[in-house]
């Protein structure tokens, strides 16, 4: 075991090195304003963090997205069970989510914020419409896929709708419950970033793009390697989360 995660180490070590090695010959060969060396991303980074101004945008961005996610994932488990087992919440419900789900978030941002103002409602809505699809397409799957044998061997045994419901369906449908909500969460990393965009004096998305608008490629890089930091942390955590489940349920992380 101890083997095993040493040569994890030393293969991530060696990893690291050659992205180095690549990222500096990128740079070597084209101008910082396109392409900036580690080391000016470096100094941009500790700058940034040192000031406060990037806990400050990682502050605001995960704060958007989480709540944004949690509300999304609430409002999809729930109505995908009920879509899953009940024709006739499908039959309501799935012309309006094949008709949306297509439309990416990025249409709606002009009409969020001329309904819901420049604040932070605007861009957590935009936040829960994207991750609300994911979570109920996954939702519906599951609840779809239940073995009819199961309930029926519920039914037999005297289970009632609401206990075949509780006891049967929702188990079933868990992994594919945290299946969704882990998509969701990849969404919703991407929304943000399109919110903060157009409409934010805050976040990491606003720091990317005010950083384009004064040619600070450097700072456009921090940004961008912020969100790759964000993202993995935010997936970890949410891993760590739902481990016991996964264990219990026998979903792959």
């Amino acid at each position: 075991m101890n083997r095993f995660f040493a040569d994890r180490r030393i293969f991530y070590a060696a990893l690291a090195l050659g992205t180095w090695v690549v990222w500096e010959a990128i740079a070597a060969a084209s101008m910082p304003i396109f392409f900036p060396p580690p080391e000016d991303v470096a100094r941009a980074f500790w700058s940034s963090l040192a000031n406060g101004t990037l806990v400050e945008h990682i502050a605001m961005s995960y704060f958007r997205i989480l709540v944004g996610w949690a509300i999304g994932c609430a409002l999809a488990i729930p109505l995908g069970l009920l879509a899953g087992r009940s024709r006739i919440v499908r039959m309501v419900l799935e012309p309006y989510i094949e008709f949306f789900r297509f439309i990416p978030p990025i249409a709606f941002i002009t009409l969020f914020l001329i309904w819901f103002g420049l604040g932070e409602t605007s861009k957590i809505l935009l936040i829960v419409y994207t991750s609300l699809f994911v979570a109920f397409i996954n939702t519906l799957a599951g609840a779809m896929a239940v073995d009819v044998e199961k309930i029926r061997a519920a039914q037999c045994m005297g289970a009632t709708a609401r206990q075949t419901f509780a006891y049967v369906v929702v188990p079933a449908t868990v992994p594919h419950i945290v299946t969704g909500i882990r998509l969701a969460l990849g969404n919703a990393f991407m929304t943000v970033v399109a919110a903060e965009l157009v409409a934010a004096q805050s976040g990491v998305g606003h720091l990317i793009w005010n950083s384009r608008l004064f040619a600070q490629t450097e700072f456009v890089f921090v940004g961008i390697i912020t969100l790759g930091l964000m993202g993995f942390a935010a997936n970890w955590a949410l891993r760590l989360i739902t481990a016991r489940v996964a264990y219990r349920y026998n979903i792959k992380s």
